[in-house]
């Protein structure tokens, strides 16, 4: 029923661009759409669409970049890749880096989440707003808790990624286009910071570490590729795209408390993301044989903003009320690495390979597997 109306209500959004009046929204059952969430994009990007070969209504992936402050819009081209359409400067988002643990400890999350029409709010008093749909399957196994975590405007933030006006005016109007175009989701990607080597081994010291290299892997994924990874939760880990071993007789159902299925990474994303780690692993060895000085586990502020945004909005950044490493920090099992030969390659990111890997729960961890690079 839920989806049905979220159809209907992407058709009469649709006639509204054909100049008739809607009666119904993406989000709502019955109000009115607001002018806001019916506006055209501007001149400019709709010009930038045309220059970068991206149709109209092509499929989007946002990015996330707290310790950046920086938030990215990618799209789907003429050629089938997604490619970066836009990066806009965060205005304000709340908590430290790490991700949301429960309600009211101010943290905008991390992790992979997938947003559908019906989590977009033309109604918010934050002028738009996206709900992110925290807490998703990974979140739930885990234990976590929250809601209502937004992308909106205002520059408001306690526990969301608050933009300007203007700037979700565009974000909340590339989403929806994406939807008019037939496209059911589209896929969020937040992150502590970007997945660098310097990054990594700056932050090497903090107890989400094993967390952010989990993470690590999927963007790596869509980095190499340029195709939205697919994302699972088993053994409440993620998993990026798995497919099934070759000839197995059913699909791969995965759930997100119980032990992973037998799978396999398809292994020309997975070859492509293993070249990009083995780059990265050389990197990050050198930088601790530097001794490269380990950041603050806590930096004591309530999130951040960018420094586009700091002479405009004085004082919206504030010292902390919530300290996020509490004894409520729920911490991921110990990483059993299977390696016996003691490189980095192996400790990091897993041995690379030229055949398809068919991981097998039973017969070794699947957190290795996952956080060594998909080596079983």
């Amino acid at each position: 029923m839920i989806r049905a109306t979220v159809l209907r209500a992407l058709v009469l959004t649709a006639a509204f661009t054909a100049g008739l009046t809607p009666v119904t929204c993406l989000g709502e059952n019955s109000n009115r759409l607001p002018t806001k969430a019916t506006k055209e994009l501007p001149r400019e990007l709709l010009s930038l669409l045309r220059q970068k070969k991206m149709p109209k209504y092509s499929p989007i992936v946002v990015r996330v970049f707290k310790e950046e402050a920086e938030l990215e819009v990618w799209k789907r081209d003429s050629t089938g890749l997604f490619q970066i359409l836009k990066l806009y400067p965060i205005c304000r988002w709340s908590g430290d880096l790490g991700p949301k643990l429960q309600e009211g400890d101010r943290q905008a999350p991390e992790g992979f989440y997938t947003i559908t029409p019906e989590l977009m709010n033309p109604n918010s008093n934050f002028y738009l707003a996206i709900n992110v749909g925290y807490p998703n399957s990974f979140d739930k196994a885990n234990k976590r808790d929250g809601s209502l975590l937004m992308i909106h405007g205002d520059c408001s933030s306690s526990g969301c990624y608050a933009m300007t006006d203007e700037q979700i005016s565009e974000i909340y109007s590339l989403a929806r286009d994406s939807f008019l175009g037939g496209q059911p989701s589209f896929q969020v990607q937040a992150y502590p910071f970007r997945m660098t080597p310097a990054n990594l081994a700056r932050h090497r010291n903090n107890p989400n570490f094993a967390f952010w290299k989990m993470l690590k892997i999927g963007n790596d994924h869509f980095e190499t590729t340029h195709l939205e990874p697919k994302v699972d939760v088993c053994n409440r880990l993620y998993v990026f795209d798995a497919k099934p071993p070759p000839n197995s007789p059913s699909p791969l159902v995965f759930n997100p408390t119980d032990k992973c299925p037998v799978f396999v990474v398809n292994p020309k994303i997975a070859r492509q993301a293993l070249e990009k780690q083995h780059t990265d692993e050389l990197e990050y060895a050198q930088l601790l044989k530097d001794n490269v000085p380990a950041a603050p586990v806590y930096s004591g502020w309530d999130g951040g903003m960018n420094k586009a945004f700091l002479a405009r909005f004085p004082g919206r950044v504030t010292l902390s009320k919530v300290l996020p490493w509490g004894p409520y920090l729920p911490q991921l099992p110990p990483i059993p690495w299977v390696d016996n030969d003691g490189s980095l390659t192996s400790k990091w990111f897993g041995a690379s390979f030229s055949k398809p890997i068919v991981c097998d729960p039973a017969r070794a961890s699947f957190l290795s597997s996952v956080l060594a690079g998909y080596r079983c």
